[in-house]
């Protein structure tokens, strides 16, 4: 089985890079941010794309999407430590054969891997519940879409502070993150908005409810 890894955080790559091949699993390529992994899957030709879900550039259900329509048809499962109904439904929306946990024991990773490779959807054990209660039609979280649909939970943080006219400095101050950062989910909150300013995402936030509490009271 040959594996392909999108994941930002180096120390996690290198440590599921060791597991895989351990388990006689061949980690072909391993890419480091969303961009890469789409740059590099056409000459890489996984049998499966392990893919994780929160990445700064560009977070997984947006490289999801685009491997998707760019026609690439491998399996591809989300690794992520989001357990959030959302993140799962929409995963499953978009053509992901798996969504995986970060905390599954290894070889359970492993027979899930391979499941999904023989054409199975493969949820975490842990998910199963939240599964049961989407395919029952019992879901809180499946509701109208928004404007701010796709964006990501910290992604929603940061278009909060930019309604009330903050800068990246202070963003990044309050949020304990480098102003690189907060420029990154910026650059990704333009882009799903489709505005080419904050100002216009400013105003789409507020229109949407977000910013009103946290502004004085005068």
């Amino acid at each position: 089985m040959k594996v392909q890894l999108i994941d930002d955080h180096t120390l996690f790559r290198l440590g599921l890079k060791n597991l895989l091949e351990r388990s006689g699993i061949d980690v072909i390529a391993a890419a480091s941010t969303g961009q890469e992994g789409l740059d590099i899957v056409e000459e890489a030709q996984p049998d499966v794309i392990l893919l994780d879900m929160r990445m700064p550039d560009m977070d997984g259900l947006e490289v999801l999407k685009r491997l998707r329509k760019a026609g690439v048809t491998v399996p591809i499962s989300m690794l992520t430590t989001s357990n959030e109904e959302r993140d799962l439904v929409e995963s499953l929306r978009n053509g992901a054969q798996g969504y995986l946990l970060k905390d599954m024991d290894p070889d359970e990773l492993v027979a899930a891997l391979h499941s999904i490779v023989k054409g199975e959807t493969i949820i975490a054990p842990q998910l199963a519940g939240t599964l049961a209660r989407v395919l029952q039609g019992n879901s809180g979280e499946i509701e109208t879409k928004t404007p701010l649909s796709d964006l990501t939970p910290r992604e929603t943080e940061i278009i909060e502070h930019l309604a009330i006219g903050q800068s990246n400095k202070v963003i990044a101050r309050e949020l304990g993150i480098t102003d690189g950062t907060v420029k990154l989910h910026v650059k990704a909150i333009l882009r799903k908005l489709g505005v080419s300013s904050r100002v216009e995402a400013a105003v789409i936030a507020v229109e949407q409810g977000l910013g009103r509490k946290r502004i004085p009271m005068t």
